[in-house]
């Protein structure tokens, strides 16, 4: 493994998704003036992008750069200088499990999937390190829509990385004037606000369904940020990092537009659809509703209360429907803000 690197070595990026998010961060990566691979699942995704420098499936209307090249082959990705995982994240193991064994010892891997593992309850580092330990983990998190980044649209984010040179490197290999990335070495903090912002986001959307007003968005987004909080600090993330762009900025940007997919499926929800219906109908994944239950395991776990998650679970499994979730969330006692 290479004891150091600089950010001359990140000439070749690849991009290990080919949603909306892998593309964006593809366009992002190729206006730094990088050659980009994008593997994406999808043939006719990868034929688009190749003969018409276009996402139709997924993020259609947008020219794409032309150091952009796509691969159904994605051991063709560990010829990259660094990759970054927006494959959803519960599909990021079995998906690490096909590559891992064709990746260099030391390659950088960024994860930009915002999740934690069902069953498992597994942070997707932990993911990563149980299936590829000898790559170089970092974690990409924070505010940002897919459609706002690859046109071009001024977007901050977080890349969180341990080794020094190597969050360096990646800044500047991605960094651009309208996306820029900010430093930190915590990981858990990161991972933990980008999962659990899509939860609360989830919950914001039915107060928008149920015409619930803005009061009550703006009270679900400040307590549902304690609930972050709590969870974050106690897996040893820390309180900097969950206030800052991959916490409480991305839980801010998520909670306050329908054009989120976990707000938008609150809002489907809130007016009355199941969750089976409107998830079925979608291309596109909420990491939310797949990360809700994880989320309330992980924070039983550890003795963490968070109301507030536990209802969006209890109303996308159907266990309750969103009139009772609604009472019995106004119907918890009153208390210092402070807990």
């Amino acid at each position: 493994m290479k004891s150091s690197i600089e950010s001359d070595d990140l000439q070749r990026i690849g991009v290990l998704g080919g949603g909306a998010w892998g593309t964006a961060l593809a366009q992002i990566a190729a206006g730094a003036g990088r050659e980009v691979l994008l593997w994406a699942f999808e043939p006719d995704v990868v034929a688009a992008i190749n003969e018409t420098r276009e996402n139709p499936l997924y993020l259609p209307g947008h020219r794409l750069d032309d150091r952009i090249r796509a691969t159904t082959d994605m051991t063709a990705l560990a010829g990259m200088d660094a990759v970054l995982a927006v494959t959803p994240a519960q599909h990021l193991r079995p998906t690490l499990k096909r590559l891992a064994g064709h990746l260099p010892s030391g390659m950088p891997i960024v994860l930009c999937a915002k999740g934690i593992e069902q069953g498992s309850l597994a942070l997707m580092t932990e993911v990563l390190a149980a299936e590829a330990p000898d790559v170089r983990a970092a974690v990409l998190s924070g505010p940002g829509f897919a459609r706002d980044v690859v046109q071009g649209l001024p977007t901050a984010t977080t890349i969180a990385c341990r080794d020094p040179a190597l969050g360096a490197a990646l800044v500047a290999a991605i960094g651009r004037p309208t996306f820029r990335p900010y430093l930190t070495d915590d990981l858990i903090g990161a991972e933990i606000g980008g999962a659990v912002k899509n939860v609360i986001a989830i919950a914001c959307g039915i107060a928008e369904g149920r015409k619930l007003g803005d009061g009550a968005r703006a009270a679900l987004i400040t307590r549902g940020f304690a609930e972050l909080c709590r969870l974050g600090l106690a897996l040893g993330g820390r309180q900097e990092t969950l206030s800052g762009l991959c916490g409480l900025g991305d839980l801010v940007l998520t909670c306050s537009s329908l054009t989120s997919r976990n707000m938008s499926l609150g809002a489907a929800l809130g007016e009355g659809r199941s969750a089976a219906d409107v998830l079925g109908e979608r291309r596109s994944v909420a990491e939310g509703a797949a990360s809700a239950p994880a989320v309330v395991a992980l924070a039983a776990k550890h003795g963490i209360e968070m109301p507030i998650c536990a209802a969006v679970d209890a109303v996308i499994a159907g266990r309750i429907d969103v009139d009772a979730a609604i009472v019995a969330l106004l119907a918890r006692p009153f208390r210092s803000e402070g807990v």
